[in-house]
């Protein structure tokens, strides 16, 4: 059977890449994912190269837009139905709810329909600070230098194990 060995020749000496290497900052980077994230909601996370939040943003957007459509259908047939008590015309509800009860169920309504659309509109400046926070991240220095390092060490007086942390920097 035969073996095979590889080896470096004698006249080329080993170069490992530089890990360490400093990147280019640029500093409109994140105003770019923030501006783009505001026109269109998932194009700053897909600038940033975080694919996986768009699903997320969309998700948490549709989710809200459709809580607000469904409250917003629920009120105006409320509405309608009471206006039509009103107007003395018989309403879809055929006399199953009091006036009452439809007054109040379009405030419910109402309250829920604008709380939604107040969420909503947060989601959306949430998605905006999170593709302008995501770019500001992507140019921290994160290197050997800085570490933070859990430890379990003995107590000298009692001899109970004790946990700490260590922050180093080293210059």
């Amino acid at each position: 059977m035969p073996l095979f060995a590889f080896a470096q020749g004698p006249g080329t000496p080993l170069k490992l890449p530089d890990t360490l290497k400093p990147q280019q900052i640029d500093p409109l980077r994140p105003a770019k994912a923030a501006f783009y994230s505001a026109i269109l909601p998932g194009l700053g996370q897909a600038y940033n190269k975080k694919y996986w939040k768009i699903p997320i943003v969309y998700g948490a957007l549709g989710t809200g837009f459709f809580i607000y459509q469904r409250n917003n259908n629920e009120y105006h047939k409320f509405r309608t139905a009471y206006k039509q008590r009103l107007a003395g015309q018989p309403d879809q509800f055929l006399g199953q709810y009091n006036d009452q009860t439809l007054i109040s169920a379009q405030r419910t309504f109402q309250r829920n329909r604008d709380l939604s659309l107040l969420v909503t509109v947060g989601l959306y400046v949430l998605n905006i600070i999170d593709a302008n926070v995501d770019a500001h991240l992507k140019q921290y220095n994160v290197n050997e230098t800085l570490t933070v390092v859990p430890e379990i060490f003995p107590s000298e007086i009692s001899n109970v194990q004790n946990i700490g942390l260590t922050l180093q920097y080293q210059f």
